[in-house]
């Protein structure tokens, strides 16, 4: 049986597989979950960085692309690409974060406040990125791990504390509603390798090799116009075909607003194969629901489109993934 029918994905959150595909008029070679197994079979990055890699395409994130990266701070302007945490239940926020205050100013006899906060961060709520022991296809993860490695004492390799030091690249952000002229992508709207290339091509900037790739939807644009819907049913976001061009650039991440993929992914037999084809065959670490409005804005305004960005994920021994907030610094 494909597996990519029924994907697994570690985590809080359980996601219901959309009975309707995405649409199916533009033509692609990645038309079924069996299109998927091929690509990923002649294009996987397991064994690239050794049979004990950790880190996957961060890899590609070398001190001189560090270096490089940092010549492009000239103003000192940082910029947060991380969504306000939500506190109550929406249609696109099942798992809200849970904040209790212990300690605080009402009593004359408090010196201090604190509070104690909780949170199922997977899934299309929450700014947050996937450690490569997230995905499992076919019993395995990234590097050709067995899953079983993944326990309820959390993750014995790939777990987010491989990053612990940080990712410190040069980020890149593709505006497609600004490039197209909209506010926002609707819903179910497919984001192709064309697409990628025709952004390049109009503002002169290529990804190369470990970029950190910041892709706008609008969806928090979106949502602030017509209020939250169930982003796990519909989604604009990245086609399967897009898989091939970040292999190609090189890119080491990919942050995208929504959950990365388009919603029906308009591949027969798939839900969220992008997420399968980048963290699990490739090794490129990805950020859902971050939130490129602010970044939007202060690219427009000066005119560039790529920036010194840090991530910094919690040192989380064995998990999943991690909350972050990303900053990118012009």
């Amino acid at each position: 049986m494909n597996l990519l029918k029924t994907v697994v994905i570690t985590g809080a959150l359980l996601w219901t597989l959309p009975s309707a595909a995405q649409n199916s008029a533009v033509a692609t070679p990645f038309a079924t979950a069996k299109d998927i197994d091929t690509w990923m079979e002649k294009n996987r990055n397991w064994q690239r960085w050794g049979p004990e890699d950790q880190l996957g395409a961060a890899n590609l994130i070398t001190a001189a692309k560090r270096k490089d990266a940092a010549r492009l701070v000239r103003e000192g302007v940082s910029v947060s690409l991380a969504h306000p945490l939500e506190t109550q239940k929406a249609e696109d926020v099942p798992y809200p974060l849970g904040h209790d205050m212990l300690i605080t100013g009402e009593s004359p006899d408090s010196m201090y406040s604190a509070d104690s906060l909780s949170i199922g961060f997977h899934g299309f709520s929450h700014t947050h990125l996937d450690a490569l022991c997230h995905v499992f296809d076919h019993g395995k993860m990234f590097n050709g791990y067995d899953q079983k490695l993944v326990t309820a004492k959390g993750c014995s390799t790939l777990a987010v504390s491989a990053l612990k030091d940080g990712i410190l690249t040069r980020g890149v952000l593709i505006d497609l509603p600004a490039f197209q002229g909209v506010p926002y992508l609707e819903p179910g709207t497919a984001i192709h390798a064309k697409d990628l290339e025709a952004w390049e091509k109009k503002t002169k900037v290529r990804v190369s090799s470990g970029d950190a790739v910041i892709i706008r939807t609008g969806r928090w644009a979106r949502r602030a116009a017509v209020g939250p819907w169930d982003v796990s049913k519909q989604s604009a976001g990245l086609h399967a075909s897009t898989a091939d061009w970040f292999k190609k650039r090189g890119v080491a991440v990919v942050a995208t607003d929504v959950g990365l993929d388009v919603i029906p992914s308009g591949v027969e037999g798939a839900f969220l194969p992008v997420h399968v084809m980048l963290i699990n065959a490739l090794g490129i670490h990805v950020i859902d629901n971050a939130d490129p409005e602010a970044l939007s804005k202060a690219a427009a305004e000066r005119k560039r489109h790529d920036f010194f960005l840090g991530i910094a994920p919690l040192n989380v021994e064995g998990g999943t993934g991690s909350p972050v907030n990303p900053i990118a610094v012009f």
